[in-house]
This record gives C-alpha cells, sequence and structure tokens, in this order.
C-alpha cells in the first residue's frame, strides 16, 4: 500500500550567514516575521521596509532520511512552490520549478540526505522572460504577468506589495510498488433521476505486466473495472440520487467516493473525495434585449447573489481550514450563494471548496490571469497547459464548482485600454482563453460550462463590457460618477462593482499605532492603495452629504455608510430588474491586509456596515422603492420558493415624525420573480422635508429576523446633504450583551460600531433607520463590560447638515 510521510518538521531558511527556523508549509516573509528579523509589515508603513526580502534569493533545508519500507518507488511530493526554485536531494539535482499554482513530483528513489529547495527571486524570472518574450502592457508597474504567480503579491489597488517565496503547500515523501493513482477524473452527472459517476483513472507503474483493477464505491453501491495499460474506467449508479442544491434553493447532500486501486487482492492505492450530484449550465443564449448570462442549476434559473473574493491574507499559507470556514460562513449568512475566485489570486485549498460544497456556495473560478497581457511563448504556454490541466482535475470533484472564466480584465483591456496598439501583434493571452483554456475544460471535465472572460460579451462582434450581452464590469460609476448612476443600465450580470469604505476603527487603531487618524494622515493614505482612491471617497461623499471638516470619527462613519448606500443602489435596481438581470458580483467580500478597500469584511475579520446591508440586500425576499418611467415604484423581490403573499403599507412622512398619508398595497408575487407596484402620486414625497417609507413581512431569510420579519424600503427624494433632518433623539439601554435604542425623532442610519466598546466586540446588525417611538435591540458579542454611556459614545446617525 501507498505509504505517505509528512514532510515539514526540521526544515531551516538560510538568511545569509543566519540560519533561522522554518515553518513548511510558510514562506520567508513569514519566518523572518517569526524570527524578528523583520518588523510586521502589516503595520505602519512597514511594507515599504521589507520590500528587500522580495528581492533576494533564499535556501530551505532540511534532512531526507532513507526508509527501510521495501517499496520500489519513493517519490518527494511538493503541493506548492513559491514560485521559481530549484530542488536538490544529497548534491543531486532533482529538478527546477517555475509555477507557485502547480504541485512537483520528483524521484527520489535510493535518494537520502541534506534536501535543498534554492528560490529564486520572483522579479529576476519575470525580467528574465520579459527580456526573452518582449515587453507587454498590464494596469500596474510590477511585472507579475511574466510569472506563473500570485499576482497580487506584486500588489493591487487593494493590496501591499509583498512579493513571496517559499514552500507554500505541504511537502510529502510517497513509497509505493507496482503502481499507483497518478490522476482520477470524476464526472459526476444525474441521468434521469439517478446519480452517476464515472471515475476516469490513470495509474503510473513500476510493474508493467502486473493486472491491476480497479474498485469504487457511492453512496452504497460498488463497482469493478480492469486497468488497461495506464488508464482505466469505472462506472457508479446511484438509484434516486438527493441533488446537491445551492443554499437558498434545498439541502447540499455529499456523497463519500472510494476508489481503491488492486493488485490481486491486495490494495496499492486509494483515492477519497467527496462530490455531490447536480447539474449545471450556463444560459447564454439570445433575446430582444441581447444575450444572457444566467445560471442554472438542476433546472433552476439562479439570481446569482455573488462576491469577489480575493485571498484572505497576502501570505496565503497563514489562512487555515477554520480561517476558510469562519470567511465562507460569513458569507453565507450575509445571504451569498455565489462566489467568485478571483484571477488575479490562486487556486484556493482544498479547505476552501470543502467549505463551500458544505455552506451550499457556488464557486465561480477564475483561472489566474488578471489585467495585463499575457505572453503564449516559452516558457509560460507550457506551463499554462500543466496548471490548467491539474487544477480542473483537483477541483472536479466540487460540487460547488460550476463555472470555469478564463481570466480578468484582459479581453476588455485589450479593447480598451490601449493594449491593442501597443502589442503591435505581439501575443497577450487571447490564445489562452479562446483556446487553450477552453480546450483542457472541454476535454478534461465536459461537465461544467466555461466562459472567456469577466468581462466578456460572448463574441468579438461586441464590445467585451457590453451591459447587453454577457458579463459586465461596472466601475465607471466609481471612478467618474455618482452611484445614483448603476440605476441607469440593466446589465445581463454585473460580475464586478463596488465601493469604497476604510476598515473597523479597531482594525486602524492596531495597523497605525499611535498615529493620529485622519483622512489623509501618513499611514491612512499608504494603506490606501488605489488611484486617487482618497479623491474619489471625497468627490463620492460630497455628492450626498455634508462632508465633515477635521472630524474623522464622522468621517469614518459617513464613509462606511456610503459604500453601505452605494453597493444598495446597484443591487436593488438590478434584483429589481430579474431576470433580465440575472446577477450582481459584489466586489469584494474580503480583504488581504487593513487597508481602505471595497470589501465587507476588513483585513482583520471585522464587518463593515455593508456586510449587514449585504444581509438585507441578498435576502430571499427584499422590498426598494425606485425611480422608474417618471414616476416612484415599490419592487417585491421574491427569490424564495413560495408565493409572496400580504400587505405592504406605505406612509409618506415628514422629517419631524408627521404622517402625511398613507395606504396599503396588496402583493402576490410568485416564487423566484418580481413584482413592481406604481406608488400613488399623492404618496410621492417633494422635497428636504418628506420622504417615503414602505413596510411590510417577509420570512426567516428575508434578511430581518432581529424584527420579526419586518421588512423595510425608504425613499428620500433629494440628497442627505439638503435633507432638513432633525436633532436626532434616542435612548439607551444596555443588558448583557444588547443595547437597545428607542427613538423620540427619526433617526436614520443608526450604527453602533462595537469595536469601539471592545477591540473584539461585535454587533449582530448594521444601519438601521427608525421612525419616532420605535426601537431596535443590537446584539452585542464580546463586550464584557456593558455601559451605557460607553454604548451611546459608540453610536453614530444621520445629523442635521452644520
Amino acid at each position: 500500500m501507498l505509504e505517505e510521510t509528512p514532510l515539514t518538521e526540521g526544515w531551516i531558511l538560510r538568511h545569509g550567514a543566519q540560519s533561522l527556523p522554518a515553518s513548511v508549509p510558510g514562506c520567508v516573509h513569514t519566518d523572518l516575521l517569526a524570527a524578528g528579523v523583520i518588523p510586521d509589515p502589516f503595520l505602519g508603513q512597514n511594507e515599504t521596509d521589507v520590500a528587500w526580502v522580495g528581492r533576494r534569493e533564499w535556501t530551505y533545508e532540511t534532512e531526507l532520511r532513507a526508509a527501510s519500507t521495501g517499496h520500489e518507488q519513493t517519490d518527494l511530493v511538493f503541493d506548492g512552490l513559491d514560485t521559481v526554485a530549484e530542488i536538490t536531494l544529497n548534491g543531486q539535482l532533482l529538478g527546477r520549478v517555475r509555477n507557485m499554482h502547480r504541485s512537483h513530483r520528483f524521484d527520489a528513489t535510493g535518494l537520502d540526505g541534506p534536501l535543498t529547495v534554492r528560490f529564486v527571486s520572483a522579479y529576476a524570472e519575470a525580467e528574465a522572460v520579459r527580456g526573452k518574450v518582449g515587453d507587454r502592457p498590464s494596469a500596474y508597474a510590477e511585472p507579475y504577468q511574466y510569472v506563473r504567480k500570485m499576482a497580487c503579491s506584486f500588489g493591487w489597488d487593494w493590496g501591499p506589495t509583498l512579493v513571496t517565496a517559499g514552500i507554500w503547500r505541504p511537502v510529502r515523501v510517497e513509497r509505493w510498488s507496482t503502481a499507483r493513482l497518478a490522476r482520477v477524473r470524476p464526472l459526476v452527472s444525474v441521468e434521469q433521476g439517478v446519480g452517476v459517476v464515472e471515475l476516469r483513472v490513470d495509474v503510473e507503474r513500476t510493474r508493467v505486466e502486473a493486472g491491476l483493477t480497479l474498485e469504487a464505491r457511492v453512496g452504497g453501491r460498488r463497482a469493478r473495472a480492469e486497468v488497461s495499460g495506464t488508464a482505466g474506467v469505472v462506472r457508479v449508479e446511484v438509484p434516486d440520487a438527493r441533488l446537491w442544491w445551492p443554499r437558498g434553493y434545498g439541502e447540499q447532500p455529499l456523497h463519500d467516493v472510494e476508489l481503491t486501486l488492486h493488485h490481486g487482492s491486495a490494495p496499492l492505492d486509494v483515492w477519497r473525495r467527496r462530490i455531490g450530484f447536480r447539474t449545471v449550465e450556463l444560459d447564454t443564449s439570445a433575446d430582444a434585449r441581447g444575450s444572457g448570462f444566467t445560471l442554472v442549476v438542476n433546472g433552476a434559473r439562479l439570481f446569482a447573489r455573488g462576491v469577489n473574493w480575493i485571498p484572505d491574507d497576502v501570505f496565503p499559507s497563514r489562512v487555515t481550514r477554520d480561517r476558510y470556514r469562519k470567511r465562507l460562513r460569513q458569507a453565507a449568512d450575509a445571504g451569498v450563494d455565489l462566489v467568485r475566485v478571483w484571477g488575479g489570486g490562486i487556486y484556493e485549498s482544498e479547505d476552501f471548496y470543502d467549505a463551500c460544497d458544505e455552506l451550499g456556495l457556488l464557486v465561480w473560478q477564475d483561472f489566474p490571469f488578471a489585467c495585463a497581457a499575457y505572453p503564449e511563448e516559452q516558457p509560460l504556454r507550457g506551463e499554462v497547459e500543466a496548471e490548467a490541466r491539474e487544477n480542473v482535475v483537483r477541483l472536479m470533484p466540487h460540487p460547488s464548482l460550476v463555472l470555469w472564466n478564463g481570466n480578468n480584465e484582459n479581453l476588455w483591456g485589450f479593447r480598451d485600454w490601449g493594449w491593442e496598439e501597443r502589442l503591435g501583434g505581439d501575443s497577450w493571452g487571447e490564445g489562452y482563453y479562446l483556446g487553450v483554456l477552453p480546450r483542457v475544460v472541454g476535454e478534461l471535465d465536459p461537465t461544467r460550462p466555461y466562459t472567456a472572460g469577466s468581462p466578456w460579451s460572448g463574441s468579438w462582434e461586441q464590445h467585451p463590457n457590453d451591459p447587453a450581452h454577457g458579463t459586465h464590469h461596472s466601475w465607471e460609476v466609481w471612478n467618474r460618477a455618482d452611484y445614483a448612476e448603476y440605476r441607469g443600465a440593466v446589465p445581463r450580470f454585473v460580475a464586478e462593482f463596488g465601493w469604497q469604505a476604510p476598515p473597523a476603527h479597531a482594525t486602524l487603531r492596531r495597523a497605525l499605532p499611535g498615529e493620529e487618524l485622519a483622512a489623509d494622515s501618513p499611514g491612512m493614505l499608504h494603506h490606501q492603495k488605489a488611484e486617487d482612491g482618497n479623491g474619489k471617497l471625497a468627490r463620492g461623499l460630497a455628492r450626498h452629504f455634508a462632508v465633515p471638516d477635521g472630524d474623522f470619527d464622522r468621517w469614518h462613519y459617513l464613509t462606511q455608510v456610503n459604500q453601505a448606500r452605494a453597493v444598495a443602489t446597484g443591487v436593488e435596481h438590478w434584483r429589481s430588474h430579474w431576470p433580465v438581470c440575472a446577477g450582481t458580483i459584489v466586489w469584494q467580500l474580503n480583504d488581504c491586509w487593513p487597508v481602505t478597500s471595497w470589501s465587507a469584511i476588513d483585513g482583520d475579520g471585522r464587518e463593515k456596515p455593508l456586510y449587514h446591508e449585504l444581509r438585507r440586500l441578498y435576502a430571499d425576499r427584499l422590498l426598494t422603492l425606485q425611480v422608474r418611467d417618471g414616476g416612484l415604484m415599490l419592487a417585491a423581490v421574491n427569490q424564495s420558493a413560495e408565493r409572496w403573499t400580504g400587505t405592504v403599507t406605505l406612509r409618506r412622512m415628514s422629517v419631524a415624525g408627521d404622517e402625511v398619508g398613507a395606504t396599503t398595497v396588496q402583493l402576490a408575487v410568485d416564487a423566484r420573480a418580481v413584482g413592481v407596484v406604481r406608488v400613488p402620486a399623492e404618496l410621492e414625497p417633494t422635497g428636504a422635508k418628506e420622504f417615503l417609507v414602505a413596510d411590510g413581512r417577509g420570512s426567516p431569510r428575508s434578511g430581518e429576523a432581529e424584527s420579526g420579519g419586518r421588512l423595510r424600503a425608504v425613499h428620500f427624494p433629494v440628497p442627505d446633504r439638503e435633507i432638513l433632518y432633525p436633532w436626532p433623539e434616542f435612548e439607551v439601554a444596555v443588558t448583557p450583551g444588547a443595547v437597545t435604542v428607542t427613538a423620540r425623532t427619526l433617526v436614520r442610519d443608526l450604527l453602533l460600531q462595537a469595536d469601539r466598546l471592545d477591540p473584539g466586540a461585535r454587533a449582530d446588525r448594521g444601519l438601521v433607520t427608525l421612525l419616532p417611538g420605535e426601537r431596535v435591540t443590537i446584539g452585542v458579542a464580546g463586550w464584557e463590560t456593558p455601559d451605557a454611556a460607553a454604548a451611546r459614545a459608540a453610536l453614530y446617525c444621520q445629523e442635521p447638515a452644520r
């Protein structure tokens, strides 16, 4: 039987003449940090002080001891080396590697002694490749497109430049005889209610003549097949298989699959995974509005409630199984049902996809290409195909994985960012996205759809970012316009859009120790990586609010409110246009360090107000008030499986708290549908002293469980800076684990910043609007010394313009 021995102990890192303990898996930065050689690059401006690390060569060493097991073959297996390295064992060269996204296997039969992995700087490799293939344009000055490495380690508009090296995934020794399972491709399908698993197997042999058989077990069913040469196929059928569904549509039953390779009666190797039975299609058919982009799972057409995922740490070896699960659990709790793994990052670990399988989170997986023209010459072309083949097969068992995407913004960049002229006919990646990658996916995993890029209109006959065709990235709004402009279009699928805000106050205090916080203080500017990021924040804020002068706490609150408002404007509008628009993927769920960014969860794992707003926006049932066709409309979005019936109360209110007019509207909205009702003209608010409130009842998954299922939509006809708000008056009561606020006036956008009570405290809800006499109870976890005065000081809301 194949024997595995982890090789994680006894590693050292050579740092000049000094030897340091090394953690494997890990990276150079984390080893240097643990040894006290470098400061924490996440704090202050230390990132700049450790830039030298990414330009050095580094060597990892350990001892590989011989084992007298009697096996015929010994392999040294690295699941991930970051990135350009030479591996030697007892002075003998085993191989050279140049791809972070692949595993590597070396024959170490009969060898033992010192094992050395010498890493060359990724900068040196990238510049050497650039010198060979020529210059290519990109969105950033760093040379990330010349090396198969996590692109965002070279920095991004939300991330630091910390170019890593190291043994970033597990390493082990495998010893085996006769044959082993070299590759297993599980093709999972559903045929007339029968779950089918077809295991296509490649084996590696030491003895060509040995007779081999395969035995598979799935869901209590067994099947056997012979191996012919180095390949075999075994098919298992599971009658009446329960279907795996995305969250909100059904359950997520998972089935253990066990495949054993036998020589006679002796087992040689075993492969174990979990699978789920489901079907997936991507409907891009043409219609009167253009061509769609709708995911169809088990025959059900979905509006995808998505978030974009970046690496959760710029040092990805630090992301544990528990951390993946916590972050993805946060996504699921916010109503998310789709996570897009963005193309400037990595193919994530099995822990990520396992959690998505269990939580019912659909995964859209980008191939790692982002915001650059990528050369198609060697040595890159061979590495790209090899990594694609390996990862397509590696991720096949996961039912959560529903879409492969060729790249992030490169097709768009070629057309709109001046690349075509600069390239002058040189290769730039089109051959990957329209050739190599769809061929690999079609050959190895025909059960899943592939799209060439995001954005992509499906054909060069349309502009790559045409909102009427395929996927659309909406960045003109953040970069140049007011977020009200989101309402000006109905894209078929919005794969990226977002708005910035700073992280939580406690996150800033930890990341910028001793700094007097201001929007433009040195540390704040260093932890703002977007081009003109603070300028865009300021202009976006000034369109809606009276910008506070020198009051950092007020600026911090308002920019977080503005982020939530911006995303809400887009999601409410686009969801109300289902099924024309079939999904939104908010940029972005998470951060990889403490930074001002588009994230809903900051770099310390704290939830911004946007996170809680997503719980409302992505609930099964949503009420929204929309200006459309010259009037005010009430849209009732029902993504639940049941028909939505009931009443909605419409109240035209004055900011002083008086009811100017009211009526009730009857709802009767089919499952997975949207109902739209015109608001009576006499109830439409006007001017700076009026607003409209719509109150209805939802369901336990409607984002308002804390309010007994109440759904609320609010419409003010003018920007906040023009609204004649009264001075907010409210009472605060504190009990263990809760803060209750009772409004005496209109209180808009009430927010408890729990991290101001205690860095470990967390509130269970975000922005709340209360009418006079209403109350809300906010759950607070992690606050050990409840105090009403402290709670009041941590509460923020809208105030009259000063």
